[in-house]
C-alpha cells in the first residue's frame, strides 16, 4: 500500500473513530501511521483528502455489489439485497463515513461536490436496476426511477442515523418497504385487461 492509499485508509478510520468534526491532519496521520506533513504534500488540504477518500471508498464499495445488483430480478430481491448491503456496510463503518460526510457538507461547501459524486455512484446503480424492473411494469407511468433511486439512497443513509436511536423503528421501515414490493408483484400478476386499465388510470393521474 502506497502513502496515498494509507492516507485515504487513515482518513476513513479517522471519520469512523472521531466523526467528521474530529478529522484533522494529525488524527489522519495517526490513523495512517505517517507524518502529518504528508497529508499536505500529497493532497494539499485536509478537505481535498476527505474528498478523495469519499470518492475512492464509495467507488470500491459500489464495485463490490455491482454484479449482485445486476442479478436482481424483482423489487423484493432489490430490497433483500438492500438489507444485506446495509448490514454489511454498517458493520464495516462505511455508512457511518457517508453519513458523516453528508453532515460535514452541510457546513463546508467544499465537501458538497465529492459527497454528491459519491452518492451518484450508488444512485446510478440503483436507478439502472429500477429501470430494468419498472419500465415494463403496470406502474411504469407512475414510476420515476431516477427520483426513486435517490429516495432509496437517502433512506438507507438515514436508517444509519435512525437505527442508532430506534432499531425496531428502522426494522419496521424496511418491513414497510417489503410490503410495497409485494404490492408491486401483485400488480405484475394482473391479467392483460386489468394491466391496461391500470396503465390508463396511471397516465390520467400523472
Amino acid at each position: 500500500m502506497n502513502t496515498k492509499e494509507r492516507l485515504i485508509d487513515g482518513t476513513l478510520q479517522a471519520i469512523r473513530t472521531h466523526g467528521i468534526a474530529g478529522v484533522s491532519a494529525r488524527t489522519v496521520a495517526a490513523c495512517a501511521g505517517v507524518n502529518q506533513a504528508l497529508v499536505f504534500y500529497h493532497f494539499g488540504t485536509v478537505d481535498a483528502l476527505l474528498a478523495a477518500a469519499c470518492r475512492t471508498a464509495t467507488a470500491e464499495r459500489v464495485q463490490v455489489y455491482r454484479d449482485r445488483l445486476a442479478a436482481v430480478g424483482s423489487l423484493r430481491e432489490l430490497l433483500d439485497l438492500g438489507r444485506v448491503l446495509h448490514a454489511e456496510e454498517r458493520k464495516q463503518g462505511n455508512v457511518t463515513v457517508l453519513a458523516q460526510m453528508l453532515a460535514g457538507a452541510q457546513t463546508d461547501e467544499r465537501l458538497v461536490p465529492p459527497v454528491r459524486e459519491a452518492l451518484a455512484l450508488w444512485t446510478d446503480e440503483i436507478e439502472s436496476v429500477l429501470h430494468r424492473l419498472l419500465d415494463h411494469s403496470p406502474l411504469a407511468a407512475l414510476a420515476d426511477p431516477a427520483g426513486l433511486a435517490r429516495a432509496v439512497s437517502a433512506a438507507f443513509v438515514g436508517l444509519e442515523l435512525y437505527e442508532g436511536v430506534d432499531p425496531p423503528g428502522a426494522t419496521a421501515a424496511l418491513d414497510a418497504l417489503d410490503r410495497l414490493a409485494v404490492l408491486t408483484e401483485m400488480l405484475d400478476d394482473l391479467g392483460p385487461l386489468a394491466q391496461r386499465a391500470l396503465r390508463r388510470r396511471a397516465r390520467k393521474a400523472t
